[in-house]
């Protein structure tokens, strides 16, 4: 359904806001805005255990780019949502420049989560880079409470010149994100706090598997509130993003005992010139004992679920405790240093740190050096081993997913039950061998990077995108429990 909206623009005159500015006074365009809802009547019901598939894992990208918000989201099939885009005086570099390092593409989904300018400053940037340069943008969503910055006009102006859907969207819609449970569960349809933005930011909650990332943009008081009403103890998640940069309105204590989150993450400047995070949600968080990062003095933060637990990777080693976090050293904004692996949070359970002396000198790290040699690990009388590498496909690799494949073979003499071991590479693309799968004596079973059905000699990741780098990569597998099993460059 196409619905036609008044959109309030400023066409001249207009000035930057800051990220806690209300809005003022507007005038009316016109713009045409895409219902977001996947059914005639979205619902707002939250199940507490998504029904996703964790085959491969869900990445989370806390981007550090200083007083703002930007965070990439990579599903388990390559697909990628991009929520925020960071603060105007930067124009989407530091976002553009770490979306190119990862060699990504294409944006399947630009999220916006509230129309300030900390928080949609590269959007127009980011739209015209992709659409001249990439493969395009697949769909905007955006709450729809406008803003009278030239940043958001510009924001518009690249959607209606690159001519790409604009959904509106609210509590009960959905973003089709493969194999994630992507539920929009704010705003609702009728606005609350007399249409404030930060109030009304789009909130977003990722489930996969067993594990959910909560991401609320710059709600507070009211917005909290809210979703505490309409969701009750359904709300609770793994980690939970710190709303609005950690300010003493957002986060608050009620808010946190329903969501019960093991991991927080705030992002803003260390220098915050509005004193973020606050004392008082440093004190909150630590009350509860839940293990915080922040983008001032970790960098760039990682979250990588396999549905099950949560991987944390960082650019710097910092403390965790959130009332030590400002002990850490402060990371330039758009630094590139590489991120390592700091600690393993299961959903249920205790945190296991990477590091075996106290997390100054990782165990693993997200560039690890390829061992030239194959490594064969017995495990109860079978023994996995790589037997064949093609990573180089036929003609156009996007278009021939299937002919990037690795042929694992079992050259012991037991069968080997694969259940739940994964192989990745080491960007941390991961895949998950189905329940009940066994590699009999000998045998060999080929996993092909694109999509088909299972059978018992050939195993589909259902990637859609190429996963094994032509210039070298290694393979990584891993037990079920996570121990090591092989690991082998090319």
């Amino acid at each position: 359904m196409v619905i036609v909206v008044a959109v309030l623009l400023a066409l001249a005159g207009c000035s930057e806001t800051t990220g806690d500015a209300t809005p003022t006074d507007t005038i009316e365009g016109t713009t045409t805005f895409t219902d977001a809802a996947t059914s005639d009547t979205p619902t707002t019901t939250l199940t507490e255990t998504p029904a996703t598939t964790t085959n491969g894992t869900l990445s989370v990208h806390f981007l550090n780019i200083g007083q703002g918000a930007s965070t990439l989201v990579v599903g388990p099939t390559g697909e990628t949502m991009l929520i925020d885009t960071g603060d105007w005086r930067d124009d989407g570099e530091i976002v553009l420049e770490y979306l190119r390092q990862l060699e990504i593409d294409r944006l399947d989904y630009l999220v916006t989560s509230h129309a300030d300018a900390d928080h949609i400053g590269g959007h127009a940037a980011v739209i015209e880079y992709f659409e001249t340069e990439g493969q395009g943008v697949g769909a905007v969503y955006d709450p729809g409470i406008t803003s009278t910055s030239n940043t958001y006009e510009r924001y518009l102006d690249a959607i209606e010149t690159h001519d790409i859907t604009l959904y509106q969207t609210r509590a009960g819609d959905a973003i089709p994100l493969a194999n994630v449970d992507a539920q929009i569960l704010a705003p609702p349809e009728d606005f609350i706090a007399n249409d404030d933005r930060n109030e009304n930011s789009l909130v977003m909650r990722l489930g996969f598997g067993n594990s959910s990332i909560l991401i609320p943009g710059d709600g507070e008081t009211a917005a909290e509130e809210y979703l505490r009403t309409e969701y009750g103890d359904a709300l609770n998640v793994t980690v939970l993003s710190a709303g609005h940069h950690g300010s003493q309105s957002s986060t608050g204590d009620a808010f946190l005992d329903t969501t019960a989150p093991k991991i927080a993450v705030i992002s803003s400047a260390y220098d915050s010139q509005y004193g973020h995070p606050d004392e008082a949600v440093l004190q909150r968080l630590a009350e509860r004992s839940v293990q915080t990062y922040w983008t001032a003095t970790h960098g760039t933060i990682r979250v990588t679920s396999n549905g099950s637990a949560i991987t944390v990777a960082t650019q710097a080693d910092a403390p965790t405790a959130p009332l030590d976090i400002r002990d850490g050293n402060s990371i330039e904004p758009g630094s590139t240093d590489t991120l390592q692996n700091r600690t393993i949070v299961p959903v249920a359970g205790t945190p296991t740190p990477v590091a075996t002396d106290g997390g100054t000198t990782p165990t693993e790290t997200i560039t690890e050096t390829p061992t030239e040699t194959a490594t064969e690990t017995p495990t109860e009388g079978g023994t996995l081993a790589v037997a064949e590498i093609h990573e180089d496909a036929a003609g156009t690799e996007r278009d021939n997913l299937n002919d990037e494949y690795i042929v694992f073979a079992n050259t012991g003499d037991d069968a080997l039950d694969l259940s739940g071991w994964t192989v990745a590479d080491e960007a941390e693309h991961t895949y998950t061998f189905p329940s009940g799968f066994t590699l009999d004596p000998g045998a060999e079973v080929t996993l092909h990077t694109g999509s088909a059905s299972d059978t018992a000699t050939d195993l589909y990741w259902g990637s859609g995108s190429p996963i094994w780098n032509n210039a070298g990569d290694t393979v990584i597998v891993r037990e079920d429990t996570g121990d090591l099993v092989l690991e082998e460059g090319y």
